[in-house]
């Protein structure tokens, strides 16, 4: 049986949450991790987590196969009022775990295996949180190359808006007009995307950025 790591998976409603059975019917093992609350409590705001998280859960579960970023820290600010602690913790748990967690994934991932984060274009009002998963983006592209010929794929996937619970009722009316769809985004629609792109059958995708936000982003 494959083990998959999913990062960020503590909170009943979140994206990861709903990855995590959708995995589980595939046949997965999977491992998840967040600060609290999970089989595996990581703060990834330090630099030695994500090494530790991937050591803990090889031991309990064996070579990883899979690692699914869905992890993030978000605070809203803009220009004005984002202080440099703030940033930088973005950038910290992000950024710069998501790169020690993929490298510490590649070091034990001796025979390929699967890289997907989830990721985000909101940035005015929200800059740090922004300009983290713009970094994440770029690693995770980089990766893609540097780690190919390994046999591992890594992609980055923007779902859009998913209605996790964050959505009051001005919000879902202000975002329905703009998938044309009709419906906003659930995370067992993500969950669908995720379970092809870190299976067998999805593997030759590497190296993007993919939406997949019901034609939310071709309003642009």
């Amino acid at each position: 049986m494959p083990t998959v790591l999913v990062t960020g998976a503590a909170r009943a409603n979140s994206i990861a949450a709903g990855i995590v059975p959708r995995l589980e019917a595939d046949g997965w093992d999977v491992a998840t991790s967040d600060l609290t609350g999970t089989a595996h409590d990581c703060d990834l705001s330090t630099p030695e987590a994500p090494a530790e998280l991937v050591a803990a859960v090889a031991r309990r579960h064996g070579r990883i196969d899979a690692l699914v970023l869905s992890h993030a820290h978000g605070v809203e600010s803009g220009v004005l009022d984002t202080t440099a602690e703030s940033f930088d913790r973005h950038m910290a748990v992000n950024a710069r775990a998501a790169l020690l967690l993929v490298a510490a994934f590649a070091r034990q991932a001796t025979e390929g295996g699967a890289v997907v984060a989830l990721t985000s274009d909101h940035a005015t009002g929200n800059l740090p949180y922004g300009a983290s998963k713009g970094a994440l983006d770029r690693i995770v592209i980089s990766a893609a190359r540097e780690l190919g010929p390994q046999g591992i794929s890594a992609n980055v996937l923007n779902p859009g808006p998913v209605d996790t619970g964050w959505m009051d009722d001005d919000t879902r009316e202000g975002l329905l007009p703009y998938h044309p769809l009709g419906r906003l985004g659930e995370p067992r629609d993500i969950a669908d995307v995720v379970a092809f792109l870190v299976s067998p059958a999805g593997r030759w995708i590497s190296g993007q950025l993919l939406n997949a936000d019901g034609g939310f982003s071709a309003r642009y």
